[in-house]
């Protein structure tokens, strides 16, 4: 067996329309049939700027996601999981409002999701969002 490090096992993904990372990561990674995303916050990418209402942060990690994912030259549909992390789960309804409106939006089917509550987020946003997506 050959030794691979990753950076030979996928492409990464880079997007302008999605912030850039703020550590040593990249937007995301393009394994063939599966497109991962790293974490993404509410920074807008073009101003910097991240909203202090919870739901325009939800919008704004989706669009961010989606970004990524177009990047990889996928849509919303072919998301199937995500994973989100919310400061504070009394936001749970607010955020799923926004994710439910997004997916609808998007003509996309709610992919299978986990939602955890966290002690603190980077930059002290109130939610963080990663995404899989398939390649069918």
């Amino acid at each position: 067996m050959e030794y691979m490090r990753y950076s030979d096992m996928y492409k990464a993904i880079v997007s302008p329309h999605a912030p850039g990372a703020i550590g040593p990561y990249v937007q995301g990674v393009d394994l063939g049939n599966l497109v991962i995303t790293s974490g993404q916050i509410p920074i807008d990418p073009i101003s910097g700027n991240i909203e202090e209402d919870v739901s325009l942060q939800t919008y704004q990690v989706l669009n961010n996601i989606q970004a990524i994912i177009l990047a990889a030259g996928l849509q919303v549909r072919h998301i199937v999981k995500t994973t989100i992390f919310i400061k504070n789960l009394n936001d749970f309804s607010i955020i799923n409002t926004a994710y439910a409106s997004f997916f609808l939006k998007n003509k996309a089917s709610f992919p299978a999701r986990s939602c955890v509550e966290v002690a603190r987020l980077p930059k002290d946003v109130k939610i963080e969002m990663e995404a899989i997506a398939i390649r069918y």
